[in-house]
C-alpha cells in the first residue's frame, strides 16, 4: 500500500466514552428542506452531538425501506442500501463501510437513538444546523456510500486487524483503534516503511511478529478497529510509538518522545 491520506468520514482525536451530559430538546427541530420531520420532540443533543430515533429519518428519506430487527441489530434494506445500527455499539455499518459514533447508540423508550450527522453521511443526506431558530436542515445528496468490498484492501485489512490484535487483545474499541493509529502514522511518515507489512516487519519494532502472536486471529472487535482506521478515524492523534508501562515503565519512548494519552493498558508518544 503506497502512502495516501485515507478518506474521513469520522475522525475523532483522543475521544473517551461517552459522560452522559445530555441538553434538552426543547425547540429543536429536524426538517427534510422546509418541512418538518415529526421527531416526536425526541431529538437530544448528547456532548453537542444530535441524536434522532433513527425510523424516522429512513421514514423521510426512504420511505419504501425495510426495517427489521435482526439479533438484536436494526437493519435497514433498501435499493443500494442496507444499513445496520446496533445499541450500545459505537459504530454503524452502511453498505459494508463503518462509521464511528463516538457516544454509543442507546435504546430510550423503546427508540434506537443515533447520532444525526453521522446517520446523514452514511446515507448521503446533507446537514446544516441554523443555531438561531435550533433547526437541522436535512437536504437529499448523493446517495448512501459505497460498498466496503470497493474500499477495504484486502492485504491492508489482514495485517492491520492481526496486528491490532496481537497488540491489544481485549482492550477498548478505542485502545484498538488507537494501536492502529501508530501503524498508520507510521505509514505516512518518511522514516518508516511504506506499506503496513513493512511497518510492522522493521527490525525490533512490534514484539508481535518475532514472537508470533500477529498470526493469531483477530477477533470480530479487531477487525472493526481496522476498518474504522483505514476509515480514517483517530483516537491517538499524531502518536508514533506505544509502550505498556507497566511491562515497560521506563522505555526509550517515554524517556525520548513526547506523550499524547494513555489508553487502555498502552501509553501513546509522538
Amino acid at each position: 500500500m503506497k502512502k495516501r491520506i485515507l478518506s474521513v468520514l469520522m475522525s475523532a482525536v483522543l475521544l473517551t466514552a461517552c459522560t452522559g451530559q445530555v441538553a434538552a430538546a426543547a425547540g429543536l427541530t429536524v426538517t427534510k428542506g422546509e418541512t418538518a420531520i415529526d421527531t416526536q420532540d425526541k431529538a437530544t443533543i448528547i456532548n453537542g452531538r444530535t441524536y434522532v430515533p433513527f425510523h424516522f429519518i429512513i421514514d423521510a428519506f426512504y420511505p419504501q425501506a425495510k426495517i427489521s430487527w435482526e439479533l438484536g441489530k436494526a437493519v435497514v434494506r433498501d435499493t443500494d442500501l442496507e444499513l445496520v445500527l446496533q445499541p450500545g455499539a459505537r459504530y454503524m455499518i452502511c453498505n459494508g463501510r463503518y462509521l464511528y459514533t463516538p457516544d454509543s447508540m442507546y435504546m430510550e423508550d423503546g427508540e434506537l437513538m443515533v447520532p444525526l450527522r453521522i446517520l446523514c453521511t452514511a446515507l448521503g443526506i446533507g446537514v446544516a444546523w441554523d443555531a438561531a431558530n435550533r433547526l437541522a436542515i436535512l437536504t437529499p445528496g448523493s446517495g448512501p456510500i459505497q460498498h466496503g468490498d470497493e474500499f477495504y484492501d484486502e492485504e491492508d485489512l489482514y495485517w492491520l486487524s492481526h496486528v491490532i490484535y496481537a497488540e491489544s487483545g481485549n482492550q477498548s474499541l478505542e485502545g484498538k483503534i488507537a494501536v492502529g493509529n501508530v501503524v498508520m502514522n507510521r505509514l505516512e511518515s518518511p522514516n518508516f516503511p511504506n506499506t503496513i507489512k513493512g511497518v510492522l516487519y522493521q527490525r525490533n519494532q512490534f514484539s508481535t511478529v518475532s514472537n508470533g502472536t500477529i498470526y493469531l486471529t483477530p477477533n470480530e472487535q479487531s477487525v472493526v478497529a481496522a476498518k474504522l482506521v483505514l476509515e480514517g478515524v483517530n483516537t491517538a492523534g499524531d502518536s508514533l510509538f506505544f509502550v505498556n508501562p507497566k511491562l515497560s515503565p521506563n522505555s526509550w519512548a517515554s524517556r525520548n518522545r513526547t506523550y499524547v494519552a494513555t489508553i487502555g493498558a498502552h501509553a501513546f508518544f509522538a
